[in-house]
């Protein structure tokens, strides 16, 4: 019972490492700040405003997709990291990050939270706002992409794709969708997924790598692909390690841009 109590303990403390707050020093209206890890407190999630389970429409044609597979390198202090992005479960998830990729977003860009202690949990960047050396360390993890054609913060819907499911659950997790099975895309170590504030469609550009497996994650963070080669770089990643450059480098046939 005590090493439960231990388990649960430290899920909450370190989940808040996965949240993020509003662009800028404002806080946007469907966000909330991040809990502080340190306070044990537990972290509550906003009732979802959309249908448990919906197929993704018009509401989201406004977004990028990824419809089957894609390959990206990402290079790191010049090693690379090989992730493959998979497209037919998470298809506005991995799009999103194609589309930013193929965008530059990444190039630049510091990671600004690495959590090892008192166990291995998730290497954390993709905020835009650390391509600038001079920003403020201490406000990393707050930014996220804005796209140029509204000059506003581009958001993605929660999308996660239970086993035996025709399409993803979107815009809420599986506890509050009552959805019992477990993810087609879990939180084993090497996986890639996209980083929130507390309401569920609050991803932008901010992304992590587990460093182990986390399956006390699976059904309320999005993962939409997995490392397949350089996870021994992923591993070496210190905060203020900076992204040299991201390339899709397979699967660009697949990606279906934002006319």
């Amino acid at each position: 019972m005590q090493i439960r109590i231990q388990q649960w303990f430290f899920s909450i403390l370190i989940i808040g490492a996965l949240f993020v707050g509003g662009c800028g020093s404002s806080t946007p209206a469907n966000s909330t700040p991040t809990p502080n890890p340190a306070s044990g407190e537990s972290i509550s999630l906003s009732p979802s405003p959309s249908p448990a389970v919906v197929a993704a429409s018009s509401q989201f044609s406004n977004l990028p997709r990824l419809e089957g597979k894609a390959t990206v390198v990402m290079t790191v202090k010049g090693s690379p990291i090989t992730i493959e992005l998979d497209g037919t479960n998470a298809p506005i998830t991995a799009g999103n990050f194609v589309d930013l990729v193929q965008k530059g977003v990444y190039d630049g860009l510091v990671f600004h939270r690495v959590v090892r202690e008192p166990q291995p949990f998730v290497v954390q960047g993709g905020d835009p706002q650390g391509k600038d050396p001079k920003f403020p360390s201490q406000r990393l993890g707050t930014g996220g992409f804005i796209d140029p054609k509204t000059s506003q913060e581009r958001y993605i819907p929660l999308e996660i794709k239970a086993k035996g499911g025709k399409t993803p659950t979107y815009s809420t997790t599986f506890e509050q969708a009552r959805v019992t099975e477990k993810p087609v895309l879990v939180h084993s170590r090497g996986a890639v997924a996209m980083a929130r504030s507390n309401a569920p469609d609050s991803a932008s550009s901010q992304f992590y790598f587990t460093l182990t497996d986390v399956p006390f994650l699976d059904g309320s963070y999005a993962v939409f692909g997995y490392v397949k080669q350089g996870m021994d770089v992923v591993d070496k990643i210190e905060a203020g390690d900076r992204i040299d450059k991201a390339t899709v480098t397979q699967g660009l046939e697949n990606f279906k841009a934002v006319s």
